[in-house]
């Protein structure tokens, strides 16, 4: 079985952080490249950021440079988002996604990836 599972959401304030997680179970991690994707209420699925297979390239939506970083551990099979100086606007369930075919880099278009999770909640209220 080839898995993703995603933790770390919840209920936050505007302004605090979070940080998720992508666990990988059945495969190796190192052969994949990571997504982050979201879901808002009454909005279609975006990407938020991804990173290659080593983690040496990272990708970011616009609206969260600054305040969200990407980053893997390969000897855990996770990957991280840590999320900081959140915004309601962030509200969403997040996804991770691996994509296994072979590309110089990442995208944070959703169409190339092969394997998704279950997703987590994410909600930024006061």
């Amino acid at each position: 079985q080839l898995q993703l599972v995603e933790s770390g959401g919840g209920l936050v304030q505007p302004g605090g952080s979070l940080r998720l997680s992508c666990a990988a179970s059945g495969f190796t991690l190192d052969l994949y490249h990571i997504g982050w994707f979201r879901q808002a209420p009454g909005k279609e699925r975006e990407g938020v950021s991804c990173i290659i297979r080593s983690g040496g390239m990272t990708n970011y939506a616009d609206s969260v440079k600054g305040r969200f970083t990407v980053s893997r551990d390969n000897a855990k099979n996770t990957v991280y988002l840590q999320m900081n100086s959140l915004k309601p606007e962030d509200t969403a369930v997040y996804y991770c996604a691996a994509e296994r075919r072979y590309r110089l880099n990442c995208t944070v278009v959703a169409t190339p990836y092969d394997y998704w999770g279950q997703g987590t909640q994410v909600t930024v209220s006061s």
